[in-house]
């Protein structure tokens, strides 16, 4: 566990990593990586489907759909071995496995290969990212866990940040280089973790009967889960209602670099002045309360580029203030019981609720078009979470786990 003494407020993300253990450094640079690789290749695949092997919409979405259904269809799988089997296992499978995907990628031609490498490439995101998760909050200690997840969350921008930047300038060359490039990040970081990152016991109970039962039958965490999807599908937005409006690729890229920007130079301001000023619980309310907020900018705006660049800013802000405590809640909720078992069933709620918002949004779109409609109702799902969520802990049930 980190013993190094806490970094002041303000310091630099380089500066604050620094203050932990080698292991939690290793897990921020862990997840640049496998963001770098992802985010440099995923971008462009579709355009390489349709385009580079000519292949119809349809089973451009079926691959694309693949990946999304094996990764959030088998996040708490992936929870439940983290913690039965340690936290190092899954983290260094995950990462072998995508490297396969990503090198299958690279040289198949026949939909049933595309599917199966697009299978290992989600599956492998379900194994890594529980227990990447856990261990951090494990290694990092219940006092730092908050300032973790801050720098976590810092290095997780940069990566989406830089990875379509590097992915645009190999897939000039061609689709398959950026693919095998992706590989070989994920394979060296395999090889990484395989010789530095210590081994780490789950802190399971030893009585392994009962996972299950014990996760799926915690109604507060339920409760606090579906809360916070809201936040995840308004979230999504800048994937989907935003770059519609925007209507070209240029503000869509924009939207994009402002966020990351926005978090990389934020986050970890914005988490020391929450934490000299809130508690935890007033936080996951303020960020609710923020991302909902967020889209009465284009609400009164319109679809111009400036309405819809500062509704991504403001987003990016909620989430800053968002993101370290809802890790740390989801683990105050586990009271360090089959935590990374807690994370999975946490990002399956999530990733259905994103599908289902996503339909939501998408239909409702159709429906009204680009009248303030779409953004007032997104408005509202922010709004409401807010409000369940300070129902929440007006209970007092996310104070005491």
């Amino acid at each position: 566990m980190t013993t190094t003494a806490p970094a002041k407020a303000g310091g630099g993300i380089w500066r604050q990593s620094r203050t932990f253990d080698p292991a939690v450094r290793l897990l921020f640079l862990n997840q640049l990586t496998i963001n770098l690789g992802f985010y440099m290749l995923m971008p462009y695949l579709a355009a390489h489907l349709a385009d580079g092997l000519g292949m119809a919409a349809w089973a451009v979405g079926l691959v694309l759909g693949a990946r999304n259904l094996s990764q959030q269809g088998m996040f708490l799988v992936g929870g439940a071995l983290a913690d039965r089997l340690g936290f190092k296992p899954l983290i260094v499978a995950g990462c072998a496995l995508r490297t396969v995907g990503f090198g299958a990628l690279a040289f198949a031609q026949s939909l049933p290969t595309l599917i199966a490498a697009s299978l290992a490439t989600g599956l492998a995101g379900a194994l890594f990212n529980p227990a990447v998760r856990a261990y951090l909050a494990a290694e990092a200690g219940e006092e730092r866990r908050v300032q973790a997840f801050a720098l976590f969350h810092a290095y997780y921008q940069a990566g989406i940040l830089l990875g379509p930047l590097v992915g645009v300038a190999l897939t000039g060359v061609s689709f398959r280089l950026t693919c095998v490039v992706a590989a070989v990040l994920f394979a060296g970081l395999t090889l990484v973790q395989l010789r530095h990152l210590p081994v780490r016991v789950s802190g399971a109970p030893r009585e392994q009967r009962g996972q299950f039962r014990t996760v799926l039958a915690h109604r507060t965490f339920w409760l606090f889960s579906l809360a916070m999807t809201g936040s995840y599908v308004l979230s999504f937005q800048v994937y989907l209602a935003l770059p519609l409006a925007a209507g070209g690729t240029g503000v869509t890229t924009a939207l994009f670099v402002v966020s990351a920007l926005v978090a990389l130079a934020g986050q970890l301001r914005i988490t020391a002045w929450t934490r000299r000023r809130l508690d935890r619980e007033r936080c996951l309310v303020l960020g609710l309360a923020l991302m909902g907020g967020a889209f009465l900018v284009p609400a009164a705006l319109g679809r111009g580029p400036a309405g819809l660049l500062l509704c991504a800013a403001v987003l990016a802000v909620a989430n800053a203030v968002l993101y370290p405590y809802e890790m740390d809640t989801v683990v105050a909720l586990s009271r360090g019981r089959w935590v990374a078992t807690h994370y999975g069933l946490y990002n399956t709620v999530c990733g259905i609720g994103i599908t289902l918002g996503n339909l939501g949004t998408g239909a409702l779109l159709d429906v009204t078009g680009w009248s303030a409609a779409p953004w007032l109702a997104l408005c509202a799902v922010g709004l409401g979470c807010a409000a369940a969520m300070a129902l929440l802990a007006r209970g007092g049930r996310l104070a005491a786990g």
